[in-house]
């Protein structure tokens, strides 16, 4: 050991936020620092750093390491593990695999190493390993296979060089520590984990997904989010913008549209795709099975490290830093692909072509962050800079009829919040045909399906869930347009507790009320509830509400614009709460 070292803790992304945020902050606390030297003459030239991240106010440790080649020769590293801990078993198991025991669940670990598009980390984290451990012989299993070591390593990265005068950065292990095995509380947690470590994932504007063909609809509809409170727009796929065009020409034209949103207060952005798509074969991902273009995630895609992804990334970074557009969608983003290809710049071979092609995407995101532009993609890079993704949902399941899409959503909204914030997932409203369905599953012409508009924008707006609202326009008639005025109106007069954590109180069924809770002891308005009723029929009914996490512990009052009431807490932090519903609506209070 060379040296250790204390320092304020630094923001790993430096951030610009430029929408509303509903935690502006960095985080705070202090970084350990542990540098090291090898004394063997062969790797005397690398310096290793291990960092450990400690955060205030949050039981949670961020552990990472760093090599730096200090020498005048390249290093070849085939693995970095940057954390190796070792449990006792948590089952009394005498006999089982591995693979059928319970991993510990008193510690939590994310790392920023994740991908598969599943929209959960759990399923698309890459990182983590669970092993045995034989000298451990004090344990329950008669064959020594509790699944008791883990170890932190991207498995598809067997040989990274590193250049003399260039630094590795392993992953980042976020290790959490948890007091419950209670679903909602183990949520919470993480949540606020979430919040504090990447406080742009708490950014949350209120946009549409424009389907345009010309500057004209993109200018009306601008005009149209000024009128009603929205607050960006993005340009969805299937519309006429292209931000791989830099010529002068596209440049100037979306530079214009820019300004002209800008002057309204409304943001814009486009949809770029990237992986489920084919280049050439110079670029594309190579097979290592075939030595030929494909096998990717989407069977073709390009490799981000050929000279068309080079490209691409420049591209994207030259479009929104000359237009000033100020979302990026990013649609297919690298899904963990590798390449053995040997003649792409970004990488040398198969061995480094994950690792790689994740940097360069992570780079650009962070780029993103650092330019204050908001960036939307469907796969779980939250610690690099990504802010939403999708809640997770069956694209299919919109071309079913309005009143199944309702139920459908708040069960996504149900679901998908459990890890998630309310701004880290989008959902899906098609105002027009999208993936089949007749008229009975769309909502143009709007005015004709008022009620089923407001009912959807209320399902989303009341979770603190952005939706992508994909159409031509957001409204049609003065009665359409006065309705998601007063909506938006609505969600941002209660916008703060909307964004705020949700208690899940019962899930959707079409066969009785569901609805959930947010909550946030330090405001003012300390719970919001909605409940639905998707019953042809009125319900009343007497609910348990839990108002343990709104910090009320004697009294609640209860009010809506019609009626306000005050309840006794119960010793379970409780009050009876009894609702009248009407048929097919929903009812909402705040709680103070």
């Amino acid at each position: 050991m060379i040296n250790i070292e204390s320092e304020p803790l630094k923001p790993f992304l430096n951030w610009k936020p430029n929408t509303w945020v509903m935690n502006p902050r960095q985080a705070t606390g202090k970084t350990l620092i542990f540098t090291y030297r090898a004394n063997t003459p062969e790797i005397s030239g690398l310096v290793a750093r291990v960092y450990y991240e400690l955060y205030d106010g949050l039981p949670l440790l961020v552990k990472w390491l760093s090599l730096e080649n200090t020498g005048i020769k390249p290093y070849k590293i085939n693995r970095v593990v940057n954390e190796i801990l070792a449990f006792v078993e948590e089952e009394s198991a005498v006999v089982g695999k591995p693979e059928q025991m319970k991993k510990q669940h008193g510690l939590y670990v994310e790392t920023n190493f994740a991908f598969n598009n599943a929209m959960r980390y759990d399923i698309s984290d890459q990182t983590t390993h669970w092993l045995t451990d034989s000298s451990y012989t004090s344990q329950v299993n008669y064959n020594y296979e509790t699944p008791c070591v883990l170890e932190v390593y991207p498995e598809k990265s067997p040989g990274i060089f590193i250049q003399p005068g260039e630094t590795l950065r392993s992953v980042r292990s976020h290790e959490l520590l948890q007091d419950s095995y209670d679903r909602e509380r183990r949520g919470l947690a993480i949540r606020r984990m979430y919040r504090t470590v990447a406080p742009w994932t708490t950014q949350n504007p209120v946009f549409m997904h424009l389907i345009s063909q010309n500057d004209r609809q993109v200018h009306d509809v601008v005009d149209q989010c000024a009128e009603t409170g929205y607050e960006g727009i993005i340009l969805s796929f299937g519309s006429h913008c292209n931000m791989e065009d830099t010529s002068a020409e596209n440049i100037l034209r979306w530079k214009t549209l820019a300004a002209y949103a800008h002057s309204k207060n409304v943001l814009l952005g486009s949809y770029a795709l990237f992986s489920s798509r084919r280049i050439s074969d110079e670029d594309d991902v190579t097979d290592p099975k075939t030595g030929h273009p494909g096998g990717a995630f989407f069977g073709n895609a390009p490799c981000f490290g050929s000279r068309w992804g080079i490209a691409f990334s420049n591209k994207i970074k030259y479009f929104l830093r000359e237009t000033g557009f100020d979302i990026f969608e990013n649609d297919g983003p690298y899904p963990g692909d590798v390449c053995a290809s040997t003649t792409h710049p970004g990488h040398k071979n198969l061995d480094d072509s994950q690792w790689r092609q994740m940097e360069m995407q992570k780079e650009l995101y962070h780029w993103c962050n650092e330019n204050g532009v908001y960036v939307n993609a469907p796969d779980w890079y939250f610690f690099d800079g990504t802010h939403k993704i999708a809640i997770g949902y069956r694209e299919v399941n919109f071309s079913l009829s309005r009143e199944q899409q309702k139920i459908l959503n708040r069960q996504n909204i149900y679901d998908g919040t459990w890890e998630k914030t309310p701004s880290m997932g989008w959902g899906f409203v098609p105002l027009t045909r999208y993936q089949g369905g007749g008229p009975e599953a769309v909502l143009e012409p709007l005015h004709e399906h008022l009620r089923d508009y407001e009912q959807l924008m209320v399902q989303y707006y009341g979770a603190g869930v952005q939706a992508c609202y994909r159409g031509p326009r957001l409204f049609d008639t003065e009665a359409t347009k006065n309705m998601v005025r007063r909506t938006i109106a609505w969600y941002k007069k209660y916008r703060d507790i909307l964004n705020s954590d949700i208690i899940h109180l019962r899930r959707a069924d079409g066969r009785d009320w569901d609805g959930i809770l947010h909550v946030n002891p330090a405001l003012e308005t300390k719970g919001f509830v909605l409940i639905y009723n998707p019953l042809q029929t009125p319900v009343t009914r007497t609910l348990h509400i839990p108002l343990y996490y709104t910090g009320l512990d004697k009294n609640a009052v209860f009010f809506n614009d019609s009626e306000t009431k005050e309840l006794t807490l119960n010793r379970q932090y409780e009050v009876e709460l009894a609702v009248a519903v009407p048929a097919g609506g929903w009812i909402w209070y705040g709680v103070r």
